[in-house]
């Protein structure tokens, strides 16, 4: 497939990353596609850099381009943005079972407590923050995860990150969230006072006040440690995880190579390999969750208070 003449200039992608084969080429292959793909270099430019080829097909996004990045950070903010949205009842009953776990004893038992007093509304209190919130959050983490996941493979060169291509996805995934947390925090601090403390506030627009007011600005981000603690490992168990799932599925399951595979199917091994990734995901995070619902619902309260609850 050919080349574009600024691709072969600025392009140094591991596409090993994402293939479906079971085997990646050796050192001696991109050398070789290197000084095919390129215009004549000397060898030390050989030796440096390796590039692939990116897609020709009317229609395609060029990988890691701009607009690739536009791609990853509009799917970050549609995935996760909508998807908290929708079960903002379940995480509402979640966290007051955290805060309160002797009046929402169960997921069931929670639910009619918050029929009873609070009504159907009551059910989507906190939906604002929940969205705009986990919007900015899914925008930064999907964005910066390919963006991250690039440039840890160009440092590793194609040989390591080949060989280490597990611990190139857990570190952009890490670094990636480390970014998503800062913009989804003060989103989050509103989202669980609004959530289990009732009269509070109606949602983010008089909730953001309060809030500021009773804690202070710096207070929105109180949280941020145990926030990372919660998310970070959540993100990196998610990445390496669908990552080594689909490839997996394609690998054992799948007898057609991804590149012949319709679109559908592909889509329906994504969302499998995401369902999976996501149970796991959920039994890393359980614990650091709690203690974020802690700090965002009481006043003054920090990480060292955590030790003096019985």
């Amino acid at each position: 497939m050919a080349l574009t003449e600024s691709y072969r200039k600025n392009s140094l992608i591991p596409s090993y990353l994402y293939s479906s084969q079971t085997s990646f080429p050796s050192t001696a292959a991109f050398n070789g596609a290197a000084a095919a793909a390129t215009s004549p270099a000397t060898p030390s430019t050989a030796r440096r850099n390796f590039v692939v080829a990116a897609p020709s097909e009317p229609g395609k996004i060029e990988m890691y381009s701009p607009a690739f990045y536009a791609a990853c950070t509009v799917g970050g903010i549609l995935s996760c943005g909508l998807t908290h949205t929708a079960v903002t009842p379940l995480d509402l009953v979640k966290c007051n079972m955290q805060i309160d776990p002797v009046k929402y004893k169960s997921i069931s038992s929670g639910f009619g407590v918050l029929l009873k007093e609070q009504g159907i509304r009551g059910f989507f209190r906190g939906w604002v923050p929940t969205l705009l919130g986990y919007s900015a959050q899914g925008a930064c983490k999907f964005g910066f995860y390919e963006f991250f996941k690039k440039y840890y493979s160009d440092i590793a060169g194609p040989e390591y990150a080949a060989k280490y291509k597990t611990l190139i996805y857990l570190a952009g995934s890490a670094s990636a969230e480390f970014i998503a947390d800062v913009a989804l925090c003060p989103f989050e601090a509103v989202k669980v006072r609004v959530q289990t403390q009732p009269g509070f506030a109606r949602g983010l627009g008089d909730g953001l006040p309060k809030f500021v007011k009773s804690e202070g600005a710096l207070g929105l981000y109180k949280g941020i440690v145990p926030l990372w603690g919660r998310q970070i490992p959540y993100t990196m168990m998610k990445f390496a995880s669908f990552e080594t799932i689909v490839e997996m599925i394609y690998k054992h399951a799948v007898p057609t190579p991804k590149d012949q595979c319709s679109k559908p199917l592909q889509l329906g091994i994504s969302f499998a390999g995401g369902y999976v990734a996501g149970v796991f995901c959920a039994i890393v995070s359980h614990p650091a969750d709690n203690l974020v619902s802690f700090l965002n619902n009481a006043k003054g309260a920090t990480v060292g208070d955590v030790s003096a609850i019985p």
